[in-house]
């Protein structure tokens, strides 16, 4: 079995589009706003030629995927990364794929790459398992917002990627 993490190309939209649907069913069902849970092709493809869309193959087949944002969602209230539109396919899930690639992102991209201490995500209070699986993965809520937009609260959440060096007192 071959993995292979890489970005996501304009001729992976279709399959994005049918991992990130069929992945974000239950946003849908708990009528959450989020533009990946109802995005079309065009938007699949703008989110692709914006942002760094990464993706996770097994065996030549996208099993999971994840954006690191160019935008400006949050820069107001963060000046860290922040990633969005995580999705593994459902026909794989259980098999850990979507933490294998959200840990990657975490450490080769946004640690080894461009050197930040920590990461941001955003998540919704109502969603059943989120919130928890990002704290067992070493989120930390640090913001409450609610948008009024019937999603409810959101949680900002922090991630420290790099400790900092401490400084030793010489005497």
């Amino acid at each position: 079995m071959s993995e292979t993490y890489r970005l996501a190309e304009l001729k992976d939209a279709e399959i994005l589009l049918e991992v990130t649907y069929r992945a974000y069913e239950l946003i849908r069902e708990l009528g959450l706003h989020w533009p990946a849970a109802t995005a079309d092709l065009a938007l699949i493809e703008d989110n692709i030629a914006t942002n760094e869309c990464y993706v996770l193959e097994v065996d030549g087949t996208i099993v999971a995927t994840i954006t690191l944002s160019k935008e400006e969602e949050i820069k107001k209230i963060s000046p860290l990364p922040f990633i969005k539109w995580f999705a593994a396919h459902p026909d794989y899930s259980n098999r850990g794929y979507g933490g294998k690639l959200l840990g990657w992102v975490e450490e080769h991209i946004i640690a080894g790459q461009l050197g930040s201490a920590a990461v941001t995500l955003a998540t919704a209070k109502k969603h059943p398992w989120l919130v928890q699986m990002y704290e067992r993965r070493g989120y930390e809520r640090f913001l409450e917002l609610d948008q009024q937009n019937g999603d409810g609260i959101m949680f900002l959440m922090k991630k420290t990627l790099i400790d900092k060096p401490q400084i030793i007192q010489r005497g």
